[in-house]
């Protein structure tokens, strides 16, 4: 491994569109090598500008280094925003260790796969929130080279709806919006549902019901994601199952530890670890190691920035027990901008990662500008 002394840090936040923000940590050496990685949490920049402040000063104090992992490991996150800001300095630390080698983050932790399947999550560009509106960002991702699709059309449903016992009615919208999707992409393509924690049980019972009708390959998340709630997630994974079916879960959750109960309780079939709030690549290595032998699949998080999915796409070469990775579908062409366009497009369903050396993407500094939510704030040693 090479030593890495750093020079300065710097956090970008850019506004992406009314309902979207990206947030960036760059990291600069002695040398001027710089390197990046993403720390998005949409709604919460004040939050990571906080952490930042608090971590970025715990960060020179320890360089230089030799080993890119140890920030994280000496590090362990108090919340979600100290562990996207960590987990985004490790990203940068391990693409300047692969830079310094010449060769991807991939090929530098050990390739198990060159293609990666994909899906297309259609969700975020779907802003016509119809029927038609969701069956046309199918119809446009199935066009790109997409065979695996995912939405989230539960907007009506909340928990507070469903503890009064309206949540099957409130559920029928999305119901015809995923029915929708369903005719759109045909029945023999990939089509998942995320349900962002809105439901209750027994609300879910009946919703699975409904999605084995539509041919549903997974239900994500259909309860919040508390310790409690892992008997009545154990019982939904069987429904599930019985129709065969598969419930998946767990993208917030911050290292192993925190997946572990959830995963030994037998509440997934799928789980979803993101590298941007995971703790960093040796967290994600560590849990999909773990999953693997507990028989689960692991399908990456990964609905934000270009950075996100590069580093994504690097760790996807290289996980056991991999799936599919998610792939934030056709937002913003600022996605392609600020990275300057270097993903290879989808072929039935699959990509591959950046052949350039550490991650594979640079930000460009006059995209960035443009479309700063926020002056950046740079720290120096």
């Amino acid at each position: 491994m090479s030593t890495i002394e750093l020079e300065s840090t710097t956090l970008h936040c850019v506004c992406i569109t009314h309902k979207t923000r990206w947030s960036f940590v760059r990291l600069t050496t002695t040398d001027g090598s710089h390197a990046v990685g993403e720390a998005t949490l949409i709604g919460q920049e004040d939050a990571l500008c906080a952490s930042a402040e608090r971590l970025v000063p715990r960060l020179f104090a320890m360089s230089p280094f030799s080993d890119p992992g140890e920030f994280a490991q000496a590090n362990p996150p108090e919340n979600i925003h100290d562990a996207a800001i960590i987990s985004a300095i490790n990203q940068a630390l391990w693409s300047l260790d692969a830079q310094a080698h010449d060769r991807p983050l991939a090929a530098h932790l050990g390739v198990q796969r060159s293609d990666i399947p994909v899906y297309a999550n259609i969700n975020r560009r779907t802003e016509q929130r119809t029927p038609g509106g969701f069956a046309g960002s199918a119809i446009t991702a199935m066009d790109a080279g997409h065979t695996a699709f995912k939405v989230a059309p539960f907007d009506e449903v909340t928990t507070d709806i469903c503890a009064e016992g309206n949540g099957i009615a409130a559920m029928q919208n999305g119901l015809a919006r995923v029915a929708a999707a369903r005719d759109a992409v045909g029945p023999n393509a990939r089509l998942m549902i995320d349900c962002h924690w809105r439901f209750d049980e027994a609300t879910s019972v009946s919703l699975i019901d409904a999605a084995a009708k539509l041919d549903i390959y997974w239900v994500e998340t259909p309860l919040p994601e508390i310790e409690a709630n892992i008997p009545a997630l154990a019982r939904l994974r069987q429904q599930c199952n019985e129709t065969d079916m598969l419930l998946a879960g767990l993208e917030t959750s911050v290292r192993w530890d925190s997946f572990r109960p959830f995963c030994e309780g037998c509440a997934y079939d799928v789980v979803m670890p993101d590298i941007k709030y995971v703790g960093g690549i040796f967290e994600m290595q560590k849990t999909a190691s773990r999953c693997a032998e507990l028989g689960l699949a692991v399908s990456p998080h990964n609905p934000s920035g270009p950075v996100c999915h590069a580093a994504s796409l690097q760790l996807s070469a290289t996980l056991p027990g991999f799936d599919r990775l998610e792939l934030q579908f056709d937002e913003s062409p600022i996605f392609d901008e600020l990275v300057g366009a270097p993903f290879a497009g989808i072929e039935n369903g699959q990509t591959v990662a950046p052949q350039a050396p550490g991650l594979g993407v640079t930000l460009d500094n006059a995209v960035i500008e443009r479309y700063a939510d926020r002056p950046a704030r740079t720290w120096k040693r």
